[in-house]
């Protein structure tokens, strides 16, 4: 379909028109000398005398010329585009990041899997995480790791394969072995800063306290209040431990509370994919669609054959003159 983005410049095709008929025709004197005896000295000369006063005429060519070029140029100035049929694209209309605990703390063998089986506690993470990150297409995520120093394993994007592939790549220690939680909070609440998106969650998980971050996790959770992201944590391992292997659910309930998010406590496996179908119910995939019309612009085409007609008509006039000369 042919369109035009500019449609209100077809106003300007009588503008000649109205100049023709509305401004007088242009007048120019010239000095003359009037003989009494004019005849006499045409008849001496041998010449044949002209009119005084010249009104120029254009020839039919001339003016379907001019007539075509301006309309073909008022054409260009409205801008004639293709319009191509509707496309819709969907996008993701919430930010997840995932901010994983892998201190040395995560490599105890104290959770059960469906089967009975003690397996490590970062294994454990890894399987529910990734189906539940598989259940997400459509989601923008990022990832952070975080031990006793946090790092960004992937920026936000809509890739979850490779989430999902860097995440099973993940080892206990990668990042140090105590752990960093105000640290990782501040790092996801940068992450964010790349988005445009105002629906934010950050979901973190950990089964320690926090012993080495530069900021408390309270603090960070108070800024990532004030930037709207909200966070649902996650505690795992043994309450009841000692030193950097407990785990701090008090801090991590309060983080949660702060940013009027959700806190959840897993013992098992089994409990854990139960926390993640949890989250997926309180915080569903979330997309938006985006339908546009791809447009091409045309312009070029009326002012190719405006100069096509102007070319045209030049030389025409020009060959017609040449053979009344040699006529």
């Amino acid at each position: 379909m042919i369109s035009l983005g500019f449609p209100w410049a077809l106003a300007l095709l009588p503008l000649p028109l109205a100049v023709w008929l509305l401004v007088p025709p242009h007048r120019e004197r010239t000095p003359a000398l009037r003989f009494p005896f004019f005849h006499r000295i045409v008849d001496a000369a041998g010449v044949e005398p002209r009119r005084g006063a010249v009104v120029l005429v254009r020839s039919r060519l001339q003016m379907a010329a001019a007539v075509a070029v301006w309309i073909l140029l008022v054409l260009a100035l409205a801008q004639p585009e293709r319009v191509g049929d509707p496309v819709e694209m969907t996008r993701s209309a919430r930010d997840v990041v995932l901010a994983i605990d892998i201190s040395g703390s995560m490599d105890a063998r104290d959770f059960q899997n469906p089967d009975g089986q003690r397996v490590q506690r970062l294994a454990a993470v890894r399987d529910v995480v990734g189906q539940f990150v598989e259940r997400r297409r459509g989601d923008r995520m990022a990832l952070i790791v975080f031990g006793s120093k946090a790092y960004v394993q992937a920026p936000l994007t809509e890739d979850l394969g490779t989430i999902v592939d860097l995440l099973a790549r993940t080892e206990v220690g990668m990042a140090g072995p105590h752990t960093a939680l105000g640290d990782a909070i501040g790092l996801a609440i940068r992450t964010f800063e790349a988005s445009e998106i105002d629906q934010r969650l950050l979901i973190l998980l950990s089964d320690g306290s926090d012993t080495v971050s530069r900021m408390s996790p309270v603090n960070a959770a108070e800024i990532a209040a004030d930037r709207k992201v909200e966070i649902f944590s996650i505690g795992v391992g043994d309450p009841e431990a000692t030193g950097e292997d407990r785990v701090d659910l008090k801090s991590l309930q309060d983080i949660a509370n702060r940013t009027g998010g959700e806190y959840f406590f897993a013992a098992d496996q089994a409990s854990l994919s139960g926390v993640y179908e949890r989250i997926d119910q309180l915080a569903p995939r979330m997309v938006e669609s985006v339908s546009y019309r791809p447009r091409q612009p045309l312009v070029w085409l009326p002012l190719a054959v405006a100069e096509l007609v102007g070319l045209a008509a030049t030389a025409a006039l020009y060959l017609g003159s040449r053979r009344k000369a040699l006529a």
